[in-house]
């Protein structure tokens, strides 16, 4: 979980940035997280429910939340947390469960700075959104953790993924893995599917067999306190890749290097994303990679920064981002590599720590 002094100090530099003269109210859940570790675990009853944080000019920070919580809630540092009565499993609920925290609400004057409602959620969203992708030591160790488990994830399904196997199978012991490698209930998303080539390039798993030769793209991300991983390997089943196989695997190796070699603060997205493709270009299979070379991650996916075609924005130290190339090739397969990365005022620290290898 996130730290008492990193949630302060993010408290801290949204009011200097904000400088508000009332109490800014929030309900979005991965503003809770960021700015007071208020996480409500989704393996529980009330997983889809929330809490009111509310931030005063002086600094001064209270939750609000419904008593049938889980006790995930009770960890956030704020400086009052404060349960209120809904349903007691003795009486019926104090009316609809989502009016339950409306009174305090409007007790601080009823304006939800982060509701698209509100005349003032542009600049304060905003702020929010660019302070995230600065990412803070306690922000960074979450993610080391959701690393770890996704590294233990690609390990096991390169040491057992076969033919007569269903992309479900290999769902279920990927997720099993990572589950216990983090050694508590976790979420496990992504794609888990053959590729043909362009036809599919990813999806949830289904209950497809696979066969010798199949390209099977294994992106998925590990979900930790609201925070996440997000990388990439690609395997072929029966681990006998054919000469044009392994000619796409290289093509992928030598533009995520070239990605790579562009990495550091004050970097244009624009100059990372021509990197990765230019690579392809060179190669003459630049039309056989048509999505995004790779994009921000934290408590969203994607978030900013967003290495595309048409990018404007420019790298910053904290950013935690992917790089992603693929190529998906009718008659051959598709194939989809990816790291993690922490940008630094040099370069770059790598996150991900799994094998990238077609076998």
């Amino acid at each position: 979980m996130l730290t008492a002094d990193g949630c302060r100090a993010r408290r801290t530099r949204l009011l200097e940035r904000i400088k508000p003269t009332q109490p800014l109210l929030f309900t979005d859940p991965n503003t809770l997280r960021y700015l007071a570790n208020f996480h409500v675990d989704p393996f529980h009853f009330s997983g889809d429910q929330g809490g009111l944080l509310v931030l005063h000019p002086d600094g001064k920070t209270t939750v609000y939340y419904e008593n049938k919580l889980p006790g995930s809630v009770k960890k956030a540092f704020v400086d009052e947390l404060v349960a209120l009565a809904w349903y007691d499993g003795q009486n019926p609920g104090k009316g609809p469960r989502a009016l339950a925290l409306l009174e305090m609400a409007q007790k601080h004057g009823g304006r939800i700075h982060d509701s698209l409602e509100d005349p003032d959620v542009k600049p304060v969203v905003t702020a929010i959104a660019d302070m995230r992708r600065r990412k803070d030591p306690d922000e960074i160790a979450i993610m080391k953790q959701c690393m770890k488990a996704t590294n233990a994830g690609h390990a096991w399904a390169r040491q057992n993924i076969k033919a007569g196997m269903s992309e479900f199978d290999v769902y279920r012991g990927v997720a099993a893995v990572c589950q216990e490698t983090a050694g508590q209930p976790i979420i496990v998303y992504g794609d888990f599917a053959v590729s043909p080539g362009s036809a599919r390039r990813g999806g949830a798993p289904t209950h497809q067999i696979l066969a010798d030769g199949d390209m099977f793209i294994l992106d998925y991300s590990v979900i930790i306190w609201g925070y996440r991983s997000d990388f990439t390997n690609t395997l072929v089943v029966g681990k006998k890749p054919r000469p044009d196989q392994q000619s796409l695997y290289d093509h992928c190796m030598a533009a995520m290097q070239a990605g790579e070699r562009e990495l550091k603060d004050g970097a244009a997205c624009l100059t990372v994303y021509n990197a990765v493709r230019g690579a392809f270009e060179k190669a003459g299979v630049a039309e056989s990679f048509p999505h995004h070379a790779g994009h921000g991650i934290g408590l969203g996916h994607p978030e900013a920064p967003y290495i595309v075609r048409h990018a404007t924005e420019t790298l910053v130290a904290g950013d935690v981002v992917t790089l992603e190339p693929g190529l998906y090739v009718d008659n051959v397969g598709g194939i989809r590599i990816e790291h993690n990365y922490l940008i630094t005022a040099t370069g770059y620290e790598r996150l991900s720590g799994h094998e990238i290898s077609l076998v």
